[in-house]
């Protein structure tokens, strides 16, 4: 499974930005996706995640501004941003697991290489 995250830049705060997953080498559709992100001097940590039936899960933070998606047909999962805001600021890496507890990073057996999205105040 290869996994690919694109679509971060640089945004003022209250902007948004859509992030993007893209897989190969796989089943696509048979896989959890989950979204994890690590500021500067700070652990990684969960954002968002889809299962393979489109079930939703967000961490507090995000839970009114980010949406997930997955477009199963482009092997894509998306994280759309909306009102970001400094804090947002980290390196947002997209992962793929066929297993449970979406939000803890040591289920997702494949990662990306992760895209940079900064928010400026």
């Amino acid at each position: 499974v290869q996994l690919q995250a694109f679509g971060g830049g640089l945004v003022q705060a209250g902007g948004s930005l859509r992030l993007s997953c893209a897989a190969s080498g796989c089943t696509f559709s048979s896989y959890h996706v989950g979204w994890f992100r690590q500021a500067p001097g700070k652990e990684r940590e969960f954002v968002a995640a889809i299962s393979w039936r489109t079930n939703t899960y967000y961490t507090d933070s995000v839970k009114a501004r980010f949406t997930i998606s997955r477009d199963n047909a482009k092997n894509t999962v998306y994280l759309r941003m909306n009102s970001l805001e400094p804090e947002d600021t980290a390196v947002y890496y997209c992962a793929a697991t066929r297993g449970s507890l979406l939000y803890r990073e040591s289920q997702y057996a494949y990662w990306g290489q992760g895209t940079l999205v900064t928010v400026s105040s």
